[in-house]
């Protein structure tokens, strides 16, 4: 008689397609996953693969991931991957959607991150209606940078920075934002599950999948609020954590479903194609006839290897930004890449303003100047500010009768003249800041005389002050003629 039994296994559960057949971890991790052992995270992880597998998504389903523990998403799964900045993943997720409205988007969130940082991103995400998946995993504390008290943490509870456990009278109540959100009419689905134990898990499958099913049908958005395990912050064992959720945090958040309006909600109409770009500039009402097309054929040498930094910065109401505008609407026309970023104080006069302005060939990374290859500094403190930054061999022009000693620099070209003054002699000192552009333009010596025309009768409506700014940058070219004879 044989003691073999034959006897054919059948296997009724494998590791989820929507994950990669292999996680990618730092070589000192190899044995491990980034999660602590009993985190909920891994739960959550595969209730929402098997309900992209199930649904037969993958090759549509973008996860949304932003900072926490919740931004190892793309570690696991074999799916678009967008990250986003801390709390800003249901605008991200929005922002794909509308894009790629044939997707399926799940924005994958901590606590911390949802309800702090990004509760208003969540609040009106919901309150358009996106058609969006949530998950939110909610522990009731900020686990990955040492367990400071989150709005989710519960009263009583010891956090590094509630010691003595959370107050209401200092802290506040803890926030139950999946309650708060039901109270909107947009939301088609909102339910709080738990991973307390194997009945609350199974529902909690149940609900991801109904959420992620509702997005592919388009009803509108749906978010899961999952209560979830955090042993390691928490210091229990994972049995103990996973009692503590069943036990401890039920009391607070009550599990259930908050909002259901699935039976009546119909699939949301997808936008029509946008605007084609020529007609744009009519929507806007910014369409003007007449000026030229672009003048890049006219530009004075080869750009292929171009970037420009230039940064202008001076009181308010001295033409700072406007200067720059001009400058960057010059080189758009030129047909360059072009950034123009401005920085200004809440004064409407008389407090600091400055921008920076880059031109170049090929796309710029960063709108950024931060080694300017010119300042215009149109007062003293601008100059005292910004000085030190421009990078060595460049050019400083400063609206001062002499350059200061103080600020003296070597390794740097300087031009120093009463700009203001003369402007003022030429009719208004309002037109200093064309004047020092018209030095600049000559130190560049890149955009066609053409373009910054075409900037100027985009940026100026009246006649009279473009006539005056026209006047003012020859007037500063011929400054820049007679400085390099002088010299």
């Amino acid at each position: 008689m044989s003691n073999e039994i034959d006897t054919e296994y059948t296997v009724v559960h494998t590791k989820a397609k929507a994950f990669y057949d292999r996680f990618e971890r730092k070589e000192d991790m190899q044995h491990q996953t980034h999660y602590c052992p009993g985190c909920g995270h891994g739960v959550v992880h595969k209730m929402v693969a098997r309900a992209i597998d199930e649904l037969g998504i993958q090759d549509q389903t973008i996860m949304i991931s932003p900072v926490g523990c919740s931004v190892f998403v793309y570690n696991y799964f074999d799916t678009g991957n967008v990250q986003g900045a801390h709390g800003r993943a249901p605008a991200v997720a929005t922002a794909v959607k509308r894009s790629r409205p044939e997707s399926i988007v799940i924005s994958y969130q901590g606590d911390g991150d949802l309800c702090a940082i990004g509760s208003a991103e969540i609040l009106h995400a919901a309150n358009r209606g996106e058609n969006i998946t949530v998950i939110f995993v909610n522990n009731a504390i900020y686990s990955m940078t040492g367990g400071q008290a989150a709005p989710t943490t519960l009263i009583g509870q010891k956090s590094t920075t509630t010691p003595g456990g959370r107050n209401a009278a200092t802290e506040g109540y803890p926030l139950h934002m999946s309650e708060l959100l039901a109270t909107l009419q947009a939301p088609v689905y909102i339910e709080r599950v738990g991973l307390g134990d194997n009945k609350q898990i199974a529902q909690a499958n149940r609900a991801i999948k109904r959420a992620v099913e509702n997005q592919k049908r388009g009803l509108g958005f749906s978010l899961i609020e999952v209560l979830s395990p955090c042993p390691t912050i928490w210091k229990l064992s994972p049995v103990e954590a996973q009692r503590w959720v069943l036990n401890v945090m039920e009391k607070t958040f009550p599990l259930g479903v908050f909002c259901d309006r699935t039976k009546d909600a119909h699939p949301r109409q997808l936008p029509g194609p946008g605007p084609k770009l020529e007609e744009i500039p009519h929507i806007l009402g910014v369409a003007e006839e007449g000026l030229p097309k672009g003048n890049s054929d006219e530009i004075r040498r080869s750009v292929d290897d171009l970037d420009i930094g230039v940064r202008v910065a001076g009181f308010g109401g001295q033409g700072v930004l406007l200067l720059g505008e001009v400058l960057a609407e010059a080189g758009l026309d030129a047909g360059l890449e072009v950034s123009w970023l401005p920085s200004y104080g809440p004064e409407i006069r008389s407090g600091t303003s400055n921008c920076h302005i880059r031109l170049a060939g090929r796309p710029i990374e960063s709108p950024l100047v931060t080694e300017p290859d010119v300042l215009v500094a149109m007062n003293e403190p601008s100059l005292k500010k910004f000085y030190a930054s421009v990078r060595r061999g460049g050019w400083i022009l400063y609206n001062g009768e002499t350059f200061p000693e103080e600020y003296n620099r070597e390794d740097v070209q300087v031009i120093a003249r009463p700009f203001t003054h003369i402007a003022d002699e030429m009719g208004d000192p309002r037109i200093g800041n064309m004047v020092m552009l018209g030095v600049l333009l000559e130190i560049t010596g890149v955009l066609p005389d053409a373009s910054i025309d075409a900037a100027l009768r985009r940026l100026i409506s009246n006649p009279r002050w473009v006539e005056l700014d026209e006047k003012a940058l020859e007037r500063g070219r011929q400054l820049f003629r007679a400085s390099m004879v002088e010299v």
